[in-house]
């Protein structure tokens, strides 16, 4: 039989029920090719497995608003995690932890206040500085007291916020106002920078002493001013990992995108400084 007749005949026997056989053998053809999509899927299922579950993160009052964005962007990027935050001033976090509360992730204002859960029972890993803030003056809009520097701050029926001693944002007021030489006694000590800023946005005090990103957050409801003494008084952000995490997987999926390229950009644009 000639080849011609070969081929003939082949084309023939592939009718009716060997139709259906041949697409079964082409089926199994693109499966061993990786034409189909089951395979690689699986494959990079089993590479990268799924996130899922909360991640709780304790993190400083000045973190809400980017931290906020990236716990969004986070969600969006694994589908079935939710982020929830707990913010507040640093000092006070730390006690929470310390205590018991459960929690997945802290993010501190200041490195004295993440030695507060690293020196207790080992109970987070080795923290890593993911950012840094600068102080600044938010004064009422429009700056109706013309207030230009630190030192304008302590002059007589001034009504001046500041954040507690024992908050990041307060010790370092007050290491700014060292610097300058000054001393400067509020009309009250807030517990955190943002219940500070909110003072002057109620406009229940003229000045207050907070972080430049919590100006830049407030917009047009308080005005900024530099001063040359928060140079002297810049705090790093360390973040951990909790070491009984409830989520460790889910958690160190987070902390990776805080210092990623992407997370530096967000905080960046909220007027953190880089680590």
């Amino acid at each position: 039989m000639t080849r011609t007749e070969r081929r003939t005949r082949r084309a023939v026997q592939v009718t009716g029920a060997g139709f259906a056989a041949l697409l079964a053998l082409s089926a199994c053809s693109s499966d061993d090719s990786g034409g189909t999509s089951a395979k690689p899927d699986a494959s990079s299922s089993s590479a990268s497995p799924e996130l899922s579950g909360t991640v709780t993160v304790f993190a400083a009052a000045s973190l809400k608003e980017s931290f906020t964005s990236l716990g969004q962007e986070f969600e969006k990027a694994h589908p079935g995690t939710k982020v929830t935050f707990n913010f507040g001033g640093s000092d006070t976090l730390a006690a929470s932890i310390t205590g018991g509360a459960p929690a997945d992730v802290f993010a501190s204002a200041s490195p004295k206040t993440m030695a507060i859960v690293t020196d207790a029972k080992d109970n987070a890993t080795e923290p890593v500085t993911f950012a840094r803030n600068q102080l600044e003056i938010a004064t009422l809009p429009g700056n109706p007291d013309k207030v230009s520097s630190l030192e304008d701050l302590t002059k007589s029926g001034l009504k001046v916020v500041l954040c507690d001693k024992e908050v990041p944002c307060g010790a370092a007021a007050q290491k700014a106002l060292e610097a300058g030489s000054l001393e400067l006694t509020p009309v009250s000590y807030e517990q955190d920078v943002k219940a500070a800023l909110t003072k002057v946005e109620l406009k229940e005090a003229d000045a207050a002493v907070v972080y430049k990103t919590d100006v830049h957050a407030a917009g047009d409801k308080v005005e900024g001013v530099e001063f040359p003494e928060s140079a002297d008084a810049v705090n790093d952000y360390p973040i951990a990992l909790l070491k009984d995490a409830p989520n460790a997987e889910a958690a160190e999926a987070f902390i990776a995108l805080v210092r990623s390229a992407d997370g530096q950009k967000v905080l960046t644009a909220a007027g953190f400084l880089q680590p």
